[in-house]
């Protein structure tokens, strides 16, 4: 009987994907499925709710926490990297983050993360759902949990949005399709798949809209139950997203020269610069996903420039947040999946080390000035103040009011939390 099901979902999909692509021009079933918001399922008690946004910063691949926000200097871990004073008494961080350094005020940084894993799939995704990957069932990551329960804040824009790292992404899990979040490749290229060809005028979208509406009716006449009239709706959702002056969100060129060029012309710049955009048109989660940080070998050639546009884009981006009156509820997350080894390879490189590493927090709450927990003198391992992954999700779940206690039931009946049995980190907001 399951396999039945899912071959009559996957002919409801090509049924109407077939039908958007040949009247529409475009491929709007991605968009749709993450536009078409699931209200609120009676969340549970929870605190009093300071962030109505995230912005989840993912350093894909373990960025070393010796050579960013746990340096050790004069010891053989060290490696090259210098440690430079902050702007708070008693707090040294990497050398190449001088201007998060000006900014310790504002951050919150957790020195005691550790994993129980060493491999980059299976940690990237408990880093995400507080979960251990099973073959059995997907779990959902923190966006489509925050759209779960609190659903979205501008109806024609996604709930969430996935810039730059879709591959072996566990989006929205178990959770309704809905909940997904719309995938972003390229920062500079936007939302694609948007912009109907040159000879589909707006008449002609609209009259061709009516005609599969048409066609719905017939199939959902046939075929309907909760998930055929869902994809409909889903196809309703991105018409209207199409159409949204909001859609210009996804389009960092609308920016002055001066912002653009304050958040740096890379990648990760402009990750965080469309972030800012979609959050600021009351997109309520977006993750920017940055690569290049699983150096085994000749870590110090490409170390300085990554961690300076690092440097550069989250400075730019707590300016802009602030100047915007858009920190006091917007979280602000950096983390990774593991850190590296303290021991510098033969190959002058770094190899992974899931039982310390370092995340940052700042903005809607976050005390800023801090440092939690430690590591010994070397960076080897946690001394005082273990944070495992679902311990920060259960922080981040904290800051935007969401229930932790509260089990929500898989398609197989089978209860989760949001952040597992983690604790969140309470006493890092202010």
């Amino acid at each position: 009987m399951q396999s039945f099901r899912r071959t009559d979902d996957l002919t409801r999909r090509s049924f109407l994907e077939s039908i958007a692509k040949s009247a529409f021009g475009v491929s709007i079933l991605p968009i749709a499925e993450s536009l078409f918001a699931q209200q609120s399922l009676g969340a549970a008690a929870a605190p009093t709710r300071k962030a109505e946004h995230v912005i989840y910063l993912f350093m894909n691949g373990a960025m070393s926490h010796i050579d960013t926000f746990d340096p050790k200097p004069e010891t053989d871990a060290g490696g090259e990297t210098k440690a430079i004073q902050t702007s708070v008494s008693g707090i040294s961080i990497g050398e190449h983050l001088p201007k998060l350094a000006a900014k310790m005020n504002q951050l919150a940084v957790i020195r005691s993360m550790l994993t129980e894993t060493g491999a980059h799939e299976q940690a990237q995704y408990v880093m995400r759902t507080s979960y251990k990957m099973i073959g059995s069932i997907r779990h959902p990551f923190m966006g489509s949990w925050l759209q779960h329960f609190e659903g979205k804040k501008n109806a024609d824009l996604p709930g969430s949005v996935l810039i730059g790292g879709a591959n072996r992404h566990p989006g929205q899990g178990y959770l309704s399709a809905e909940l997904a979040p719309a995938p972003v490749g390229d920062p500079a290229k936007g939302l694609q798949n948007t912009k109907p060809p040159k000879y589909l005028d707006e008449k002609t979208f609209d009259k061709r809209r009516r005609l599969t509406t048409r066609f719905e009716s017939s199939f959902i006449s046939k075929y309907g139950n909760t998930e055929v009239n869902a994809y409909a709706d889903y196809y309703k959702e991105a018409v209207r997203l199409l159409k949204s002056p909001d859609l210009e969100a996804f389009d960092i060129s609308k920016e002055e020269d001066s912002v653009k060029q304050a958040y740096g012309g890379n990648r990760i710049g402009q990750g965080c610069l469309l972030a800012r955009r979609l959050i600021e048109k009351g997109v309520r989660f977006v993750e920017v996903e940055h690569g290049g940080w699983d150096n085994h070998n000749n870590i110090y050639d490409s170390f300085n420039s990554r961690a300076g546009d690092l440097d550069t884009a989250i400075a730019a981006l707590l300016d802009d947040l602030q100047k915007r009156g858009l920190l006091n509820k917007t979280l602000i997350v950096l983390a990774t999946e593991f850190g590296r080894t303290p021991k510098i390879n033969q190959n002058a490189g770094r190899d992974h080390h899931p039982v310390c590493f370092s995340t940052m927090l700042a903005g809607a709450g976050v005390r800023g000035g801090q440092v939690v927990g430690k590591s010994d003198e070397t960076g080897q391992s946690v001394v005082d103040g273990h944070c495992y992954p679902a311990d920060l999700n259960a922080t981040i779940a904290y800051a935007c009011g969401l229930p932790l206690d509260k089990e929500v039931f898989s398609p197989s009946q089978r209860p989760f939390k949001v952040a597992n049995e983690g604790a969140p980190l309470t006493d890092i907001f202010g």
